[in-house]
Formats: structure tokens, C-alpha cells, sequence
């Protein structure tokens, strides 16, 4: 898989499987040895595990989750793609950057985002 074709795979899979909280079809995104780190000074989660389970643990009090992902922007094997997410709880909007390995999986990622308390429903997608 092509960079460019890895890369809207992982945005459409992350927005379907956020929206419907498919952990397994995300996790399936990432390399078994792939490193995700969300926020700047949080420690890094190893491997395929840890990450699964941080998304498992991310998710389970999020309700009505409603996920939008940008076309990524792409250069070589990197990709970035800004998202919104609105539940019942919580509005986040956040970018997540990806390098990908030669067969398309995720082998480093890394999120920027922030979360308002006020949930407003987003009427278009990001990068509109």
C-alpha cells in the first residue's frame, strides 16, 4: 500500500471505528512493534497492546461519539490529519501524525488535541 493510500485508510478507519467504537478495526492500523504517544509529556505507549488498550480505555465513557477526519496531508511515508470528535460529554479536535512502514501499518504516531466540555455538534469537516 502507498503512502498516500496508507495514510486515508488510517483517517477513514479511525473515523468509522471512533464513531461506532471498533477497537479492534483501529488497532488493526498499527504495527505490532508501533509506538503511540498522545500529548506532548505523556509517557509513550509500546507496541500494539498498550496502544489498544489505551483506545479501549479512551473510549469506554465516551457516548454518541460522532468522528470527522480530514484528507491527510502526505510526504513520503509520513501523513497528518486533523480530527474532530463530538460525544455527549466532550468536544475534541486534535492532529495526529503517522509514519507508516512499507506495508501500510502504523509504526509511530502522535496526537495534539484538546477536549471542551461544551459538546457542539460539528457541522463540517476539518480542514473546511
Amino acid at each position: 500500500m502507498n503512502p498516500r493510500q496508507a495514510a486515508q485508510h488510517f483517517a477513514d478507519t479511525w473515523q468509522h471505528g471512533w464513531s461506532t467504537h471498533d477497537v479492534d478495526a483501529i488497532a488493526a492500523l498499527y504495527h505490532d512493534e508501533a509506538v503511540h504517544t498522545s500529548m506532548p509529556f505523556r509517557p509513550p505507549h509500546h507496541g500494539k497492546t498498550q496502544i489498544t488498550d489505551y483506545i479501549r480505555r479512551s473510549f469506554h465513557d465516551e457516548t454518541n461519539p460522532r468522528a470527522r477526519f480530514a484528507v491527510p496531508l502526505v510526504d513520503g511515508n509520513h501523513a497528518a490529519t486533523e480530527y474532530h470528535v463530538t460525544t455527549d460529554q466532550a468536544t475534541l479536535s486534535g492532529c495526529v501524525f503517522v509514519t507508516f512502514d512499507p506495508d501500510g501499518l502504523a509504526r509511530t504516531t502522535r496526537d495534539y488535541w484538546h477536549e471542551s466540555p461544551n459538546a457542539t455538534d460539528l457541522t463540517h469537516a476539518p480542514g473546511e
